[in-house]
């Protein structure tokens, strides 16, 4: 038998093994786009051997953002992972689910709309969007009403807690708006209803809570807020509302604290945001906001379209995106149901208390997140003089796990923790592996030597220059420098408003 072989041209080639091409013995294009193509198998296969790189999504216990979906709900994605969310005319069911998603959430948040009235909201790319465009409605609102009084319009601001996520500063910085921010304190880490009130003034278009701060999972008194704000307003006949952010809560308090008053059973709550990412369930990329009325909306943020097909309005920052995560949402909540919801989100907060008890029993920690809250373990070292909770989360990472470490914002930098996001595919088993393995972390750490304070490193390198005279003394020096540098530095970066996912 004549065995035939295949002629291999540049364009087309039939590829029989990856492995015994010459695209695995070629670098990878990193700045400009390569000339010549390359058969869809090696493609594939170069682009996942790259992510094996990335870390477990599973592990990863920074992120408050879901990570896993049913099969049936992965099918539904793949099925529409094509349809553009803003073409409503070509997709009409598409938009339909959307509304009815925002119904549903309206009514769990407790809005003043009838069985059969359709709620004011809309989904977006994440909380992000849902809080630009609260804010932007709100000082729409507040411009407007000062314009009619015939004052100056110039200089809004909105009051919020230093532990506020980093689109807040997002907003403020990229529509004009100032941010005052209520500082936190050692022991209190989230914003002080009281504090917040006193900072408010005639200028103030919004006070934003925190239903779930990204720094210990804490839930905000809001029904306090607005006592202390309706008081306020009256005295000074300002009308200064409150935007409730709850990004991370909005899809537990509803489930586990349904008595709890944060929503819009409280008169001056007139928007929330919530993520369907994080608790709602759904993968990265929705989110949701949802308005009291019609009125609390100004009707000039409303863009109406008709050059895809018929009449559109349309109030989001964006225009194109995928319909898939809107898909995904209504899949959940009709798949789910409250119970649904409220078995899962119990599933949590009980995989949560397993995590803590453990780290408690190691006599090593002090826990700084809260039982009412986000199912959020944070905690921080009582000893830091050997190691710091950067060093366990670095060790930590040998294992796979992803556990982010970070000071608290002002003024509570000095105080450093690790926080662990127990989200629904996070088990009683993952827990008590994630707590065997901070003790073997610990007991790795306790083996090293402690650290050498600055000025005895110095000492110890004039004895060494003086005793051999080899001009070492200059290069212990600089390792020492060079540490307190990167100290320095990591704990700039560390203080800024990097960590959580909206």
């Amino acid at each position: 038998m004549v065995v035939t072989t295949t002629s291999i041209s540049d364009s087309n080639e039939n590829l029989h093994c990856t492995f015994a091409s010459r695209y695995v013995q070629e670098s990878l294009p990193k700045f400009k786009i390569p000339g010549r193509s390359m058969p869809k198998e090696a493609a594939f296969q170069i682009v996942n051997d790259e992510l094996m790189l990335d870390g477990n999504p599973r592990l990863n216990l920074a992120s408050f953002v879901s990570t896993w979906m049913e099969p049936e709900c992965d099918k539904l994605i793949m099925s529409s992972i094509n349809k553009n969310y803003v073409d409503m005319d070509e997709y009409p069911v598409t938009t339909e689910l959307q509304n009815r998603c925002v119904n549903m959430l309206a009514h769990l948040f407790h809005a003043p709309v009838g069985d059969d009235e359709t709620a004011i909201g809309v989904g977006t790319v994440g909380s992000s969007e849902a809080i630009m465009l609260a804010g932007l409605a709100f000082k729409r609102k507040w411009q407007a009403r000062r314009k009619a009084e015939g004052k100056p319009f110039d200089k809004p601001n909105i009051v919020t807690g230093a532990n506020v996520q980093v689109c807040w500063e997002k907003f403020a910085r990229y529509f004009e708006v100032e941010l005052k921010e209520v500082k936190l304190k050692e022991g209190y880490y989230v914003m002080d209803p009281a504090k917040a009130v006193e900072l408010v003034d005639e200028n103030t278009i919004c006070v934003a809570a925190i239903l779930g701060s990204t720094l210990t999972g804490e839930f905000e008194d809001v029904k306090l807020l607005n006592e202390l704000l309706v008081k306020k307003n009256k005295e000074t006949g300002w009308d200064t509302p409150i935007h409730v952010d709850a990004a991370s809560g909005g899809f537990i308090a509803p489930f586990l604290w349904p008595d709890l008053e944060w929503d819009f059973r409280l008169p001056l709550v007139k928007s929330i945001n919530v993520s369907g990412h994080k608790y709602g369930l759904v993968y990265a990329g929705v989110g949701w906001v949802i308005w009291r009325s019609k009125e609390d909306l100004p009707e000039e943020l409303v863009f109406h379209i008709n050059y895809l097909g018929s009449d559109q309005p349309t109030f989001t920052l964006n225009f194109s995106k995928g319909s898939y995560q809107i898909i995904a949402q209504y899949y959940q909540l009709i798949r789910l149901g409250f119970q649904g919801y409220k078995s899962i989100m119990e599933n949590c907060m009980a995989n949560a208390k397993v995590l803590t008890e453990g780290i408690t029993k190691m006599g090593r920690f002090d826990i700084v997140s809260k039982d009412v809250g986000v199912p959020v373990v944070a905690f921080s070292l009582r000893d830091s003089s050997k190691y710091t909770v950067f060093e366990v989360s670095e060790h930590l990472r040998r294992f796979g796990w992803i556990v982010p470490a970070y000071t608290m914002p002002p003024d509570a930098e000095h105080i450093a923790v690790l926080r662990v996001v127990v989200r629904e595919d996070f088990s009683h088993s993952l827990a008590e592996r994630l707590v065997s393995d901070i003790e073997n972390v610990l007991k790795e750490l306790d083996t090293h030597p402690p650290p050498l304070p600055t000025k005895a490193a110095r000492v110890t390198a004039e004895e060494v220059h003086n005793d051999k005279g080899d001009g070492l003394h200059q290069f212990h020096t600089d390792i020492v420098e060079t540490q307190k540098d990167i100290l320095k530095h990591w704990r700039k970066i560390a203080g800024k408003k990097t960590s959580g996912v909206c």
